[in-house]
């Protein structure tokens, strides 16, 4: 995964302690309802695309932008699918990570799908019925943006 240099700047003096950053994530669809997911290059896993927003970028721009990066498709966003603040992680290197993610249901526009990028092994269009293992927290974001609910979020977050 590809650490952006506004983090790099922030590990400098912060170390490996726990860092609290957004993050965003997109459910990509096709006229044809096939969903794009990307093999990640930092665990083998299949997942949504996403990525960190650079300082003052919306977060859907970077939706799009993670996008192409990733995977050479061009999308556009079309709603949010849900708000949520993840588990923390800890990447191979030690350093420590939670994401405040924003999910969007975005649409495919132009392109090819291809690794466009050092951050996925594979990527590809997958039917709803024949998606590869994908993790709860995939699974989750995808029947969201299949659904035409309103945006999700925890509700007994509330103080």
């Amino acid at each position: 995964m590809a650490i952006p240099d506004f983090i790099r700047t922030l590990r400098a003096s912060a170390g490996r302690q726990l860092l609290w950053l957004p993050g965003v994530s997109a459910v990509v669809l096709d006229d044809e309802g096939r969903v794009l997911l990307g093999r990640r290059a930092d665990n083998g896993l299949w997942s949504v695309i996403g990525g960190i927003p650079e300082p003052g970028e919306q977060p859907a721009a970077c939706a799009v932008r993670e996008v192409y990066e990733e995977t050479a498709v061009t999308c556009v966003a079309e709603r949010v699918v849900s708000v949520q603040a993840l588990r923390p992680v800890t990447y191979t290197n030690g350093d420590r990570c939670q994401y405040m993610d924003i999910s969007f249901r975005c649409r495919a526009v132009g392109g090819r799908a291809r690794v466009n990028d050092e951050e996925s092994l594979e990527v590809g269009w997958f039917t709803v019925d024949g998606l590869p293992e994908l993790s709860e927290y995939a699974l989750f974001r995808i029947k969201q943006a299949l659904s035409d609910g309103p945006a999700w979020f925890d509700p007994t977050a509330q103080p």
